[in-house]
């Protein structure tokens, strides 16, 4: 069964399209070398032997009036199917493609590594909506685990965490994951991840946006280790236009459409980071091993118990844990009334991988803060999660 089907008289493009798929997609591609597309999908499976592809990619070359056309017909006929538009198109007539059914947008000068990206967002887009009834209902109500990393002092490694728990969980659950960076002013996701964002929380949260998810969805940047990220607005100024009802709405659409959302906040309690904090099913709270950052996280705590916002699974981290620093793990725990989950030790490799924008996780690395790290990605995998006799909090050694 060919996987990927191209509709374009390119040969170029069929190359290129073809070297990407060879290098690390399962499947094959068959090619449809014209710019007429078949008027409907009995045409097509009858040019493919009955056979249906997971993926259809139309163009270059094609007409962008015919590839609408082409795609609202296999939209209401088979709304399974992933549609990719390849066309340098007008802004403008964004929304109108993916209203139409084209489900992504890939530029015709896209390298392979881009092209590879895109196509595993298809299938996993495939995928998801060719699930058995059984495994759906299995889901967290149809939405997706909103993972908010949070603590009350700046410096502890909110973002180093929140970048490395969504590549590692972008490791399980491949194109499934979006990290969004919630520290509005001073945001640090798109160098963590080593990103140039054409887009940001800014147009996420437009009008548009916010009513249609496919909209929303054309913000998005890709990473190559197989997320998402939404980054902050470039200038602070912008931040003080996003309300917090607009990251409510932000945050309920992209639980609807991702496995998992993996959240990077500003320090403190803002109205922005409450707001957030509602739609979590999950927080990481996280504290440095100073007894400054300790006092910060239990009166934080201790606030959040008096507002009744605290969701119910928390994951408490030391991080940069270090055995020289004059406490251990009972001090912390006695000092923040609270036991400590996942201890991370200080790490040479954890800040040359900060510098460098390129996750720990990203890499296979041996060192013992990569095993932490993994040991808190796990803690949001479905097959630890339904594990009934499992301690969710145990006492950790630093």
């Amino acid at each position: 069964m060919s996987r990927f089907v191209l509709l374009s008289p390119s040969a170029e493009f069929d190359q290129k399209l073809r070297a990407a798929v060879a290098h690390g997609l399962r499947g094959s591609v068959q090619t449809i070398a014209s710019d007429i597309l078949p008027a409907g999908p009995a045409e097509l499976f009858a040019l493919l032997n009955q056979e249906q592809p997971e993926v259809l990619i139309i163009g270059p070359d094609v007409p962008y009036e015919e590839a609408l056309r082409f795609a609202k017909v296999f939209d209401v006929q088979l709304p399974g199917l992933s549609l990719v538009l390849v066309s340098d198109i007008d802004p403008s007539f964004l929304v109108h493609a993916m209203r139409a059914g084209i489900r992504d947008i890939l530029s015709p000068q896209a390298d392979a590594a881009e092209i590879r990206v895109l196509l595993e967002r298809a299938c996993q887009s495939f995928a998801t909506r060719h699930r058995s009834p059984e495994t759906q209902a299995a889901d967290n109500g149809g939405k997706g685990l909103v993972i908010g990393v949070f603590s009350p002092k700046g410096g502890v490694g909110k973002t180093t965490l929140a970048t490395n728990i969504a590549i590692g969980l972008g490791q399980i659950a491949p194109m499934s994951v979006v990290i969004v960076d919630l520290d509005l002013q001073f945001g640090d996701v798109a160098s963590g991840l080593y990103l140039n964002p054409e887009h940001t929380v800014t147009d996420a949260v437009t009008p548009a946006a916010a009513q249609d998810s496919l909209v929303l969805k054309a913000f998005l940047t890709v990473h190559p280790a197989g997320i998402y990220a939404l980054c902050a607005p470039p200038n602070p100024v912008d931040a003080d236009h996003i309300t917090p009802e607009q990251i409510t709405r932000l945050l309920e659409q992209l639980a609807q459409e991702f496995q998992y959302v993996v959240l990077d906040t500003a320090p403190g309690m803002p109205e922005i980071g409450l707001a957030a904090m509602e739609q979590c099913t999950d927080v990481v709270w996280v504290s440095a091993m100073d007894i400054p950052s300790l006092r910060g996280l239990r009166s934080g705590l201790e606030v959040l118990r008096q507002l009744e916002i605290m969701p119910e699974s928390r994951h408490v981290v030391l991080n940069m844990a270090d055995a020289k620093a004059g406490l251990n793990v009972r001090d912390v725990e006695s000092t923040i009334g609270a036991p400590v989950d996942v201890s991370v030790p200080r790490s040479r490799a954890v800040a040359l991988s900060t510098n460098r924008g390129i996750p720990v996780l990203q890499e296979s690395k041996k060192d013992p803060a990569v095993k932490s790290l993994r040991q808190l990605v796990e803690r949001f995998n479905p097959a630890w999660r339904t594990q009934t006799q499992r301690k969710l909090h145990r006492r950790v050694v630093i």
